[in-house]
């Protein structure tokens, strides 16, 4: 069948509730986690400012991220076809040019959100969503590069999120640099869990010339790399508590990574069967430390 041109107007309408399928609400957790991990780490209290939460929250996970998949699933349709061909626009049910529209809609939406919470805010979210067309549309496709593709990602639900966490809480300002540092370590570590999330998709990848890294080096390679990335980054978050006197929450970090090397070991032996499992624990322990890091923050670093 061919596909209409970037520039026909669609002759039908989406079906209902397929444009709210290319949002994803299930990718909403990673990005307003760690918009959560930002706020508690600003030393702000929450409860107290319940309507910038929600604004936040809604920002990081609806807007933001929600952007960020409707791009991805429309320059990534041909993929799609592959590997998931009833997702909503290689089905039809989102026909014609409607999520090419949709994704132009939604990304200005976001950003003008992001831009009334705050300067800061306001360029967080820009960088997030100028990282989400780079990362699927052409020319720059970052995604074609494993290396490049789990980067930007890693960097968009977790790094950012958080600096758009801390920043809202602020008033708009810039976090401290021990915020900005530890929001940069579990982004380098998101790019492990990026890489296991490509697991999915290899035959498709590799069909249309994607060369994300278990395309490119196999499954267990890959598998072994992102471990590494997983592991590294946070080693050196409970070297920076220990160096600001947060024991308590160094040593429950550490416990966390002692159980991820144990799952981790398992996951090796058997990438291609265990990377859901893996998602399902170790990412637990991962992201059940960002929160505790995020504790740390206000007493011990500010």
């Amino acid at each position: 069948m061919q596909r209409a041109s970037s520039f026909d107007v669609p002759a039908t309408r989406p079906q209902a509730g397929a444009l709210l399928e290319l949002l994803k609400p299930i990718t909403w957790f990673p990005p307003m986690w760690a918009f959560l991990c930002g706020a508690v780490s600003s030393g702000v209290g929450l409860v107290e400012n319940p309507v910038l939460l929600v604004a936040g929250m809604l920002l990081a996970g609806p807007m933001v991220c929600g952007a960020s998949q409707v791009v991805n699933d429309w320059f990534d349709r041909d993929v799609d076809a592959i590997n998931e061909p009833h997702r909503a626009i290689p089905s039809g049910r989102v026909p014609g040019n409607w999520g090419l529209i949709f994704a132009v809609v939604w990304t200005g939406l976001a950003a003008a959100w992001g831009a009334a919470l705050g300067f800061w805010v306001g360029i967080a979210t820009l960088v997030g969503l100028i990282l989400a067309w780079a990362y699927s549309a052409p020319p720059v496709r970052l995604k074609r590069n494993g290396w490049w593709g789990a980067a930007a990602v890693g960097l968009s639900y977790e790094g950012l999120a958080w600096l758009t966490g801390a920043a809202v809480f602020l008033g708009g300002m810039l976090p401290s640099w021990q915020i900005l540092t530890i929001a940069g370590l579990y982004s380098i570590g998101a790019h492990g869990i990026m890489t296991l999330n490509d697991f999915k998709s290899v035959t498709g990848d590799r069909a249309l010339g994607l060369r994300s890294l278990p395309a490119e080096y196999g499954l267990h390679r890959a598998a072994v790399v992102a471990c590494w990335f997983m592991a590294i980054p946070q080693f050196f978050v409970v070297m920076l508590l220990i160096h600001t006197g947060a024991n308590w929450q160094a040593a429950t970090v550490s416990l966390l990574i002692v159980g991820q090397l144990f799952a981790m070991a398992k996951l090796v032996k058997n990438p291609e069967k265990l990377a859901p499992w893996y998602n399902g624990t170790g990412v637990m322990a991962y992201v059940s430390g960002m929160m505790i890091s995020a504790t740390a923050l206000p007493s011990t670093i500010l």
